[in-house]
């Protein structure tokens, strides 16, 4: 196991390609928490993510033959982009294994730092298998995610920083998937802070680590399913687990709805845009699911900011719907001309902004004369949606609201 003397030795390594990343106060979160909190933005480090600490320390600790011959990494996404990079600056080859469903802007990420991209499988899983073989019938080294010790020695350099800016939090706050970023973060932070609590924080549709963490023994999940893709890890790493049962002090759950509001909260409140994975620290603090004392002095790691645009909107979209910003109704019209006109007529009265509409005269279950006409309309808070509904009401129209 890494001790904080090759944390700080990996930091010489990191810090020729990774930034120091901001470290602020969070006063909204702070106030909606009830915690003194502050942010560590590793979603604004170079490739987007804290990864590239963790392989360019494995790249650098190679002999000269192991570079030679080139690396080898399994990713979706982050992982990849730091071994490419890691690669690009000591000007080796490096072959990454995505899997074939992997988005094309990844892809195009990856292959920008000069990075070979091979499409295998269907899923992580299969695609990290070919790596490994391939790794071995190519005769290059393979650099592991998270299960590596200089792997984990490189992201533990995240800790010094935190600990040069706020000394002795009372709780630092770890996203947890194959438990890399917590080993090296715990390893450093109960050396020098040791009163500090390491929480990690898991999707709950990848609990393989804190099932593990509660057993006290390696256990694996049969499948994953989550937004935060950088922790959806199925498998528990019995390396990274042995760091985490000595120096983590508890590992607690997130939903899928609490990542998405957490995502939305830190592009509205804090003008960041993060990843679930990135995420799920501050989804833990909005929705209570730390036991600490009021107003701990909490620091909560942003580990990424790679989210899929496409991902993005769809969170952005549902979280107007949830916070009644938005609402969809399906209206019952009268097929006749004028009609279309009088529903808008009481919407603009109501100050209902329509900013998408359709009409449906053909769907089967509908009267003959009738159409559907759907809307969907900008609006100012609940009070304002039952306003909107009540009128509707009142001139006798049917309408159902979608959600």
């Amino acid at each position: 196991m890494i001790r904080l003397d090759d944390i700080q030795t990996a930091y010489e390594q990191v810090r020729k390609v990774a930034v120091d990343t901001p470290f602020s106060y969070a006063p909204k979160l702070s106030e909606a928490s009830g915690f003194e909190v502050y942010l560590k933005k590793e979603n604004l480090q170079t490739t987007g993510s804290f990864k590239i600490r963790g392989a360019f320390n494995k790249i650098a600790s190679l002999s000269d033959e192991e570079r030679a011959k080139g690396v080898v990494a399994a990713s979706a996404g982050n992982h990849a982009q730091g071994v490419a990079l890691a690669a690009k600056y000591f000007n080796i080859p490096a072959t990454i294994i995505m899997p074939e469903t992997t988005p094309l802007t990844k892809v195009d990420g990856v292959k920008s730092y000069g990075a070979e991209v091979v499409l295998s499988g269907t899923n992580y899983d299969e695609a990290y298998a070919y790596a490994v073989e391939f790794a071995e019938e190519k005769k290059r080294v393979f650099i592991h995610p998270f299960a590596d010790d200089q792997v984990i020695a490189g992201q533990g350099t995240i800790a010094l920083e935190i600990l040069d800016r706020c000394e002795y939090p009372d709780a630092l706050l770890v996203p947890v998937g194959g438990g890399g970023l917590i080993s090296g973060i715990a390893t450093a932070v109960k050396v020098l802070s040791p009163r500090t609590k390491v929480i990690g924080v898991a999707a709950e549709g990848a609990p393989a680590m804190k099932l593990s963490f509660d057993a006290r023994k390696p256990i694996d999940t049969t499948g994953v399913r989550t937004i935060a893709d950088g922790i959806a890890v199925r498998d528990t790493s019995p390396t990274t687990l042995a760091y985490i049962l000595r120096y983590v002090d508890d590992i607690v759950l997130v939903s899928d709805d609490e990542i998405a509001n957490a995502i939305l909260y830190l592009l509205e409140k804090q003008k960041l845009v993060v990843e679930g994975a990135g995420a799920v620290g501050v989804a833990a603090l909005l929705h209570r699911r730390l036991d600490l004392p009021e107003n701990a002095k909490v620091v909560t790691v942003l580990s990424g900011g790679n989210i899929d645009v496409t991902m993005l909107s769809v969170i952005i979209e549902k979280g107007l719907l949830k916070s009644y910003r938005k609402m969809k109704l399906v209206v019952t019209l009268v097929d006749k001309p004028g009609s279309l006109m009088k529903l808008t007529e009481i919407l603009k009265d109501a100050q209902a902004n329509i900013v998408q509409i359709g009409y449906d005269r053909t769907s089967l279950d509908l009267k003959f004369g009738d159409a559907y006409v759907s809307i969907a309309l900008e609006t100012k808070g609940k009070e304002h949606q039952q306003l909107i509904k009540r009128l509707l009401h009142d001139y006798g129209y049917r309408f159902e609201e979608e959600h």
